[in-house]
């Protein structure tokens, strides 16, 4: 059977897929990205080749079955294709959950609304100037009535609220992997691709989901949710067979005789 590698998004840690997790048919890998959990990490200068490395560095650690299928969510996007060219051949199938796709050639802030992108350029500017680091959350949010709906879907219940909150999971992050450039130069563009379209996405909403979907290089199928922006934390028996499918899919062809 194949394996599952998870990449987290920006601002929280691996332990976001916590309930995901027990559901999954096959052994998983959930890396931890620098600057959360036991990778300290200085957020100022924090890159994305970095995110790369960390990655790779657990993979090698650990015994995941090839092929792999590699779930990347939100900002997770970012070490796509650094990941997809260091591991190579061992991956057999990608997904994307609202998960950022930069032009060839752009960076993270291409993957927000032009406002949010101007927003985060003038704060670096400011922050660089004076030495400071900016990071996109300060730790978890004082309002538990905004954290409630800022995701979009259904409004978290207390549980959720209190899950998504918990610090070990609701982190400081840094911007400064948004000004990265991200190439799929090198990328085998016959892996295929499953992006999953979540249709009450507040952070993510469905004209950028869109755009990311256009701009992935590989043959994509668009899976449609009925969900916000953290599916796996919120509908994760949803996911969990989205998973399983693609896992069934990929030992089939696997076991498949080849001529």
């Amino acid at each position: 059977m194949p394996s599952i590698l998870l990449i987290h998004g920006g601002s929280t840690s691996a332990r976001y897929w916590d309930r995901l997790l027990p559901l999954l048919p096959v052994p998983a890998l959930a890396p931890d990205l620098p600057g959360r959990g036991e990778r300290p990490a200085d957020l100022m200068k924090l890159t994305v080749e970095d995110g790369v490395a960390a990655v790779v560095e657990d993979v090698s650690g650990a015994a995941l079955a090839d092929p792999i299928v590699l779930v990347a969510h939100s900002s997770g996007g970012l070490v796509v294709p650094g990941v997809l060219r260091a591991l190579g051949a061992r991956v057999g199938h990608l997904v994307y959950s609202s998960a950022s796709v930069p032009p060839e050639g752009g960076c993270g802030l291409d993957c927000m609304r032009p406002r949010h992108a101007e927003g985060v350029r003038k704060a670096l500017e400011y922050a660089r100037s004076k030495g400071a680091t900016v990071t996109t959350l300060d730790g978890p949010a004082p309002d538990r009535e905004k954290a409630r709906t800022q995701y979009g879907g259904d409004p978290l219940d207390d549980a959720l609220v209190d899950y998504a909150m918990d610090p070990v999971r609701r982190v400081p992050d840094s911007f400064n992997v948004y000004l990265q450039p991200i190439s799929w130069q090198g990328v085998d563009r016959a892996l295929p691709c499953t992006y999953i379209r979540n249709l009450r996405d507040r952070a993510v909403p469905l004209e950028l989901q869109d755009e990311m979907i256009e701009r992935i290089p590989l043959a994509t199928r668009v899976v449609e949710i009925d969900g916000g922006h953290v599916p796996s934390m919120a509908q994760p028996e949803t996911i969990a067979e989205l998973l399983a499918e693609v896992c069934e899919t990929l030992a089939a062809q696997s076991a498949s005789p080849t001529f």
